[in-house]
């Protein structure tokens, strides 16, 4: 199975979140590691970043019903 790899801009736009946000976050164990591709460029798995919009969506909606 092929895993994609979404690039910080890609993961900027899918979660709304700034570059800053995304690296606090993942400093705080918050949001999905990146995953290191050079020596000047990460990705993110794109399984893991829709499994935390899900998480994002599901928190959110937990005490509306």
């Amino acid at each position: 199975m092929t895993k994609a790899i979404l690039r910080r801009t890609e993961v900027q736009k899918r979660t709304g979140l700034p570059r800053t946000s995304i690296y606090e976050a993942m400093a705080r164990g918050t949001f999905p590691k990146a995953i290191k591709l050079g020596a000047r460029s990460v990705g993110w798995l794109e399984s893991e970043i829709n499994a935390w919009i899900e998480a994002q969506v599901a928190a959110s909606r937990k005490g509306a019903a």
